[in-house]
């Protein structure tokens, strides 16, 4: 019998299950860190939006790219994304470039201060799990997820 016909032990079904709710939990409070004050001090004024720092995110995980094309990945119509990459430009964050490729278009990049700001939040969010892994489990506990973190890693590159 193939193995994706194999039936699935309770235990597996149960890990999956755990894993699917555990990461959803961990990405809505990670997510609300984001809302929090800017780590560093750096940034005076307002935090970024949830839009807006959804842009970031995307600007420094892709690299550089046009409004229209972060609007269709973010969902959202072409004069929203507008607004919101007035707002992170205005804000220091993104900056706007002649695309090399077509003169027409412009690209929409993540600025010095803008890596600095995702850099800063980054960091943040792992010094926040950090020690919440510290507080709320034993050292021996926190080897099992460092283990288990190295099996869910060769399931998503398998």
């Amino acid at each position: 019998m193939p193995a994706d016909q194999n039936p699935l032990s309770e235990d597996a079904l149960q890990a999956a299950s755990d894993i699917w709710v555990v990461f959803g939990r961990l990405r809505r409070k990670l997510r609300a860190l984001e809302a929090a004050e800017d780590p560093g001090g750096r940034d005076a004024g307002r935090e970024p939006s949830p839009p807006q720092s959804s842009v970031l995110r995307r600007l420094a995980r892709n690299g550089p790219a046009s409004a229209s094309e972060l609007a269709a990945a973010e969902g959202v119509r072409p004069q929203s994304m507008a607004k919101t990459v007035i707002a992170l430009e205005e804000a220091g964050l993104v900056s706007r470039s002649p695309d090399p490729g077509d003169g027409r278009r412009q690209l929409v990049s993540l600025t010095d201060r803008g890596h600095e700001r995702r850099e800063g939040e980054r960091l943040a969010r792992q010094a926040w799990l950090a020690r919440a892994l510290r507080e709320h489990g034993t050292e021996e506990e926190v080897r099992a997820v460092i283990t288990a973190m190295a099996l869910l890693d060769k399931v998503a590159q398998a």
